[in-house]
């Protein structure tokens, strides 16, 4: 079990480190105009792999367990002190009905920052950070209105893998989650 403490503490600071580089990089692709790719931090749901935009993630930590609010829906696993900032857990596994699994030494916790807010997501682990050209991006599938695709921006191939890539300020600031007030820009 230390063996896979260790190769996840490992993990996370080298995904800690990439994050940094990253979000340097995408900074500065940001301020060039007419730059069509992006980089995506990815991460595992379940069985399923997604990407979200670097820009809007603060850092990487371990899971530790929140304190739990009463009558707070089943996604929202409660609040962390992040340095004196109350920080609500989303489960993203939860909010978007992905298998769930037992929380273990792989699964963090991905600090946002949405629209000036901070937000905490639960992921089972994150893989890594990928810049994406234009042409690596397809749009998202249509699908009937039963099925919510308004927070997936499109699907990468990566090699053998395939990204979901998802909107998670869009996520994180719909009305359903009641994390984001509208009003804040």
């Amino acid at each position: 079990m230390d063996m896979i403490t260790d190769a996840a503490q490992v993990a996370r600071h080298e995904a800690a480190r990439t994050l940094q580089d990253a979000q340097t990089r995408a900074s500065s692709a940001a301020a060039t105009p007419g730059a069509a790719h992006g980089e995506y931090l990815t991460f595992r749901l379940g069985g399923e792999e997604y990407g979200i935009d670097i820009l809007r993630v603060q850092e990487i930590r371990s899971y530790e367990q929140p304190t739990r609010i009463a009558n707070s829906p089943e996604f929202l696993k409660g609040v962390v002190n992040l340095r004196g900032v109350i920080v609500p857990i989303i489960d993203l596994r939860v909010k978007l009905g992905c298998e769930t699994a037992e929380f273990n030494a792989f699964t963090v916790v991905i600090v946002l920052n949405i629209k000036g807010r901070v937000v905490g997501a639960v992921v089972d682990s994150v893989s890594d950070v990928l810049e994406l050209g234009g042409d690596t991006i397809k749009p998202a599938p249509g699908m009937n209105a039963q099925v919510d695709m308004s927070f997936i921006t499109g699907i990468a191939n990566v090699g053998e893998r395939m990204l979901i890539l998802m909107d998670i300020q869009a996520l994180m600031s719909s009305a359903d989650m009641g994390l984001i007030d509208d009003s804040v820009a």
